[in-house]
């Protein structure tokens, strides 16, 4: 069976879709650092069904990336012309696509090579995908942390950066030397406010050895703010198989998804912007409503089925959604102290949304993992649950089914399951976490001594009380009946 490339895409099975543009006809406009799933499944399929339109094809993307994994994904997609497999999965529909928006990748060694495209006027929007922890912030305040060894080491070699807020910073001054117009910076990743968090290391690491090109970057870069949405899980061998099995398609890294996907996008882009409202994006003077509903009921739901799954040894997303106590706290949590701690959102009734994530992480199709929501607790955590914790405890709501959810974080963190089984690390923070959760036993507080996690939160003693009582039940009672006497009341 012939591997996925551009010699090969024409004669696929007819059930798949391929793209009705000529390669060589795009020009690049994009540099995307962070060529994950996501992005894949994401702004490169917006951009494809731009193209299929014959619209905008001076916008294809360059990928790039900083982390010897890029170099893994990099090898395998040049080895298939850059083109990827995406397979859209609901219950009872499946479909197939080949997509081929990126047109070039930049290896993470060429440093070199990547500023001078950076430098290259053709260049007008630099977006990245590099996970809710990839953006050197303090996870209690959100702000920008100078001290991060990786903007250390930028900041006293600003000529030769290796981090990606260094490397655009790069870009940008050499823009500027040149008189070139600053490329826009789009953050496409699930962080509050992206584009302020992002706009706040680009700067903070220029203020640290250049304060002018601090304020000009602040003055000048548009940093426009976006709610991105589709749930996709990491490519395994069951998903390589999977396509070969039943499209036909030899591709190295597919990518599994929803059908759904969802982006909300501030429109501040100086040197203009592919027309990504065509495809299904929406452009809103104010992402913030989109973004708190957003990531509140979807990425706080997951965090609150995640760790229960993971404790009582259940593997998949959709059968956790399957299990009457996982489920039954999930709706209660969202229906009682989520969704009562999210601003109206303009033309969106917040209970249809919640049933479009209930249906959504109850698809059986997706094979996303309880493992993979379980990931990284200790970035995703203050920024997806301990900030309704804090809006609950000032508007005197509940925090009851919240405070569990991080009694049933540090369960997890301690390393086994109910049923005995290791937890294998999970989380960059995972020796501090398993340490701090192995005290907690005992002594409940311990675990939010973690000020960098719970800020003030970890002060308010009606979330104390609550977090301890949880924990002590999880460990007197067990998970199961600790959710029992919950959901029950």
């Amino acid at each position: 069976m012939p591997k996925l490339s551009l010699s090969s895409v024409r004669g696929l099975n007819a059930t798949v879709s391929t793209p009705h543009y000529a390669r060589s006809a795009l020009k690049p406009g994009i540099v995307h650092f962070g060529v994950g799933n996501f992005h894949r499944a994401h702004l490169a399929v917006y951009l494809d069904d731009l193209f299929n339109m014959g619209l905008d094809q001076d916008w294809a993307i360059i990928g790039a990336g900083v982390l010897p994994s890029d170099e893994v994904m990099r090898q395998k997609l040049e080895a298939q012309d850059y083109l990827t497999t995406v397979v859209e999965q609901e219950a009872n529909v499946s479909s197939a696509r080949v997509t081929g928006a990126m047109i070039d990748f930049i290896p993470p060694a060429d440093r070199v090579r990547l500023l001078a495209t950076l430098e290259d006027p053709a260049i007008r929007i630099v977006s990245l995908t590099v996970t809710e922890g990839g953006y050197m912030i303090n996870p209690a305040t959100g702000k920008f942390d100078p001290a991060h060894p990786a903007i250390a080491r930028d900041a006293t070699n600003s000529k030769d950066p290796t981090s990606v807020f260094g490397l655009i910073l790069a870009g940008l001054a050499r823009r500027r030397a040149k008189g070139i117009p600053p490329f826009t910076v789009m953050s496409c990743d699930n962080v509050p406010h992206n584009g302020v968090v992002t706009r706040n290391a680009v700067a903070g690491l220029a203020r640290l050895f250049d304060p002018d090109l601090a304020a000009w970057v602040e003055a000048n870069v548009a940093f426009p703010n976006a709610m991105v949405d589709r749930i996709t899980p990491a490519t395994s061998d069951r998903e390589r198989a999977h396509v070969e099995e039943t499209y036909g398609i030899t591709d190295a890294w597919p990518v599994f998804c929803e059908e759904f996907k969802q982006w909300v996008v501030e429109d501040h882009f100086p040197l203009g912007r592919p027309q990504w409202e065509k495809v299904g994006a929406q452009f809103v003077p104010d992402v913030t409503p989109f973004e708190y509903m957003k990531i509140r009921i979807l990425n706080g739901g997951h965090a609150v089925i995640a760790y229960p799954g993971g404790l009582l040894d259940v593997h998949y997303v959709h059968e956790a959604m399957q299990h009457p106590l996982i489920r039954g706290f999930f709706a209660k949590v969202e229906e009682e102290e989520i969704i009562p701690s999210v601003p109206p959102v303009p033309n969106t009734d917040l209970a249809d949304y919640y049933k479009l994530i209930d249906r959504r992480f109850s698809n059986p199709k997706i094979g996303d993992t309880e493992r993979r929501l379980c990931l990284d607790g200790s970035n995703r955590q203050p920024k997806f649950i301990v900030p309704v914790i804090a809006d609950n405890l000032k508007a005197g709501r509940s925090i009851k089914g919240l405070a569990l959810e991080s009694a049933l974080w540090c369960r997890y963190c301690y390393g086994v399951s109910e049923a005995g089984k290791v937890i294998e690390p999970n989380d960059p923070s995972w020796d501090r976490l398993q340490a701090l959760s192995r005290k907690a036993k005992d002594d409940p507080l311990q675990w939010l001594t973690m000020d960098d996690i719970y800020g003030d939160v970890a002060k308010s003693e009606t979330f104390r009380t609550a977090f301890a009582a949880a924990l002590g039940s999880l460990w007197s009672r067990g998970t199961a009946q600790t959710l029992t006497d919950y959901v029950g009341g």
